[in-house]
């Protein structure tokens, strides 16, 4: 099944995208599900559960959270209780890691060879320990930055996610995870990804809509 794992609507409050278009959409693409990784907050992403039960989709939830080092997607969280630091920007990175593991969480580091001045992890991904999996196709990167990705999940031996980091309605879909086992709620995507029964990918559907329109 294929699960877009890094979606943002309006209530990341950096866009204007509706839930219910990102879902339509989704659905339209032949995803089986989504995962709504507002900014800064678990809590925001509460109302797009609701469209996916509406419109007959698969809606999970997780954060992005903005580190020293870069952007972590956090899944496994079940409030904004998860955020012990009192501010939204800039948290520390290995801190962030330890504290999501400890309350039963995953982290993946989102785009992490996209260059955004200091707060980019490159290359420290190597040496990151703690964390669940690598996104190594991102929707809203160029090519060569997620080829990277890939070749550090390998070395790392660590399991790839992919999602499109969409902020519009045509970004929707452009990367996903395909997961050889099913997932119908958080706990089992976690465990898919712990098994390592996921794989990061550019979804074949996109283009085929793209071409059918």
């Amino acid at each position: 099944m294929w699960i877009d794992c890094h979606c943002h609507t309006k209530h990341s409050y950096d866009n204007w995208l509706e839930p219910v278009d990102l879902v339509r959409r989704a659905k339209a693409l032949g995803l089986d599900g989504v995962c709504i990784t507002e900014h800064y907050s678990y809590e925001a992403s509460f109302p797009v559960e609701q469209v996916g039960r509406d419109e007959g989709l698969l809606v999970l939830r997780g954060v992005e959270i903005a580190t020293d080092r870069g952007h972590m997607l956090a899944y496994g969280v079940e409030d904004d209780g998860w955020n012990i630091w009192g501010r939204d920007n800039y948290l520390p990175m290995n801190d962030v890691i330890e504290h999501i593991n400890s309350i039963g969480g995953i982290c993946v580091p989102a785009h992490p060879f996209r260059e955004v001045g200091v707060a980019s992890l490159l290359h420290g991904l190597l040496d990151l320990s703690g964390i669940a999996a690598v996104e190594t196709h991102n929707g809203g990167n160029i090519d060569s930055d997620n080829e990277l990705a890939i070749s550090a999940a390998q070395h790392m031996r660590l399991p790839a996610l992919g999602g499109s980091d969409c902020h519009k309605t045509a970004a929707v879909g452009r990367c996903a995870t395909w997961f050889s086992q099913p997932v119908t709620d958080m706990a089992s995507f976690i465990a898919a990804v712990r098994a390592g029964a996921c794989r990061g990918s550019y979804y074949p559907g996109y283009g085929q809509l793209a071409q059918a329109a």
